[in-house]
């Protein structure tokens, strides 16, 4: 989700086609296997280690909040805009599959990558849930299964809204970070406000996830299950949505699959 280059990550991660001038051709190990590494590897281990932290840091803000939602709401928000600056020039920053669906699907990365990003968020989710309940106490994890989503305002009200926040969430990752048109230096700070004003707008509701693999971590951790469908149809189906808003009406003319 960094927006800080002008290219989409897809254009960014190339293969080096030789050695910097000056530069051994050993220095380093050959410019194939650096290129591999960097185009492939990197991004993967930084997706597997953002979201370990992330989830970490918001699982924990659930564990120890005080009653409202705007302790989890600064912790989710800050943690992401961070990490999205700290990580999004290795791997996009997107820790979570609903941003990386949307952003293959929008033309950000290039397919190979989208089934690695996916399973190794989902393993960050679980390290990350892990390590929460490790400095935690007991009572305090029990008392909110560890930080897992809860559907609290039923299930059908829960589902739309984690369709229109993710929605909400996935157009900001897409217009600020993939489409060359409105791609902004300020996009990291844009997701993770953004992050923060949809917990405080639907932490009531649903707990306001937008993420399966924030969702997941704790659900394994804390073996609760209950709805935990509705955290992979609503994020998955808002992002499904924003492929279609971008694709047909707000993306540029190299994203726009009509009117071109």
């Amino acid at each position: 989700m960094a927006a800080s280059e002008p290219q989409s990550k897809t254009e960014v991660f190339h293969v080096a086609e030789g050695p910097a001038a000056g530069e051994s051709p050993a220095a380093g190990g050959s410019p194939a296997a650096r290129g591999m590494f960097e185009r492939y590897v990197q991004p993967c281990l930084a997706e597997l280690f953002g979201t370990s932290l992330f989830v970490f840091v918001g699982c924990a803000s659930v564990i120890g909040s005080l009653e409202g939602a705007v302790q989890p709401a600064l912790a989710h928000g800050l943690a992401l805009a961070v990490l999205i600056t700290v990580l999004g020039g290795i791997s996009g920053g997107h820790f979570n599959p609903a941003v990386s669906l949307s952003v293959y699907m929008c033309g950000g990365m290039e397919l190979p990558l989208l089934a690695p990003y996916v399973l190794l968020q989902m393993l960050g989710g679980m390290v990350g849930a892990g390590l929460a309940k490790a400095v935690s106490p007991v009572p305090s994890f029990d008392k909110v299964q560890g930080g897992a989503c809860v559907a609290k305002a039923g299930v059908a009200d829960a589902t739309l809204a984690e369709v229109v926040l993710t929605l909400f969430l996935t157009v900001v990752v897409c217009l600020g970070a993939v489409n060359a048109q409105t791609r902004s230096p300020m996009t990291p700070l844009c997701v993770g406000g953004t992050v923060a004003a949809c917990v405080l707008a639907g932490g009531a509701v649903s707990g306001a996830c937008m993420n399966p693999a924030r969702a997941f971590g704790p659900a394994v951790v804390a073996n609760y299950w209950t709805h935990h469908w509705v955290y992979w149809a609503g994020p998955l189906g808002g992002a499904l949505l924003t492929v279609i808003f971008v694709r047909l009406l707000f993306g540029d003319q190299r994203t726009r699959v009509f009117l071109k």
